[in-house]
């Protein structure tokens, strides 16, 4: 308990112990991280199967390039883009036109049409099991460069800039997909509550 301790408050130390092979080090990382790179991975690929082995090479993948890392990002980070990279690769096996990169633009989604004063909902019904389905679907049904983007941002809880990093988009079209993300959840969201009756 002390040595994740000592690893959570002292990056150099957890570092240097992965590059000196420790094994209590590889746990600590993958404890911190495995559940984390997943959730990205099946947000991206739709397939937990995919996603499992996109965990796997991450990690393998970490093991391999340490040597590499030069400390300019947090190593968390650099995990999160060794394995959207991986999840990326399959993606566009899939779908070989897929763009994710800064465009013109940026891929606009249309412009909403139902939008709810959300100020309004009763709290119950921001817990209510509906909610959460269909929050769930309609992050689903984002197309993948906003969908990412929503996900790393607000599901993972990383900063916008770390977002860019991980995406290798500019800051500032990582804002612009974050802010069309959430007005595509907000129309997705209303118009599905509204549809079962909860709005």
């Amino acid at each position: 308990m002390n040595l994740q301790l000592n690893y959570a408050n002292d990056p150099d130390a957890l570092l240097q112990a992965l590059r000196n092979r420790t094994p209590e080090a590889f746990s600590y990382i993958f404890e911190q991280y495995s559940d984390k790179i997943f959730r990205l991975s099946v947000s991206m690929l739709k397939d937990e199967a995919a996603a499992e082995g996109v965990v796997q090479d991450s990690f393998l993948r970490l093991i391999e390039r340490l040597d590499q890392f030069e400390g300019r990002a947090n190593l968390g980070t650099w995990l999160y883009r060794i394995a959207y990279n991986l999840s990326v690769d399959r993606l566009r096996k899939r779908k070989p036109d897929l763009v994710l990169d800064d465009e013109p633009g940026d891929g606009r989604l249309p412009a909403p049409v139902h939008l709810a004063d959300w100020q309004q909902w009763p709290e119950k019904l921001l817990t209510d099991a509906e909610v959460t389905q269909a929050l769930d679907e309609a992050i689903a049904a984002l197309p993948e460069k906003f969908r990412i983007v929503f996900v790393l941002r607000e599901v993972e809880g990383l900063t916008t800039q770390e977002t860019a990093e991980i995406t290798n988009l500019s800051l500032s079209a990582t804002k612009v997909r974050l802010h069309r993300a959430r007005l595509f959840l907000r129309e997705h969201l209303t118009q599905s509550l509204l549809a079962i009756g909860s709005l």
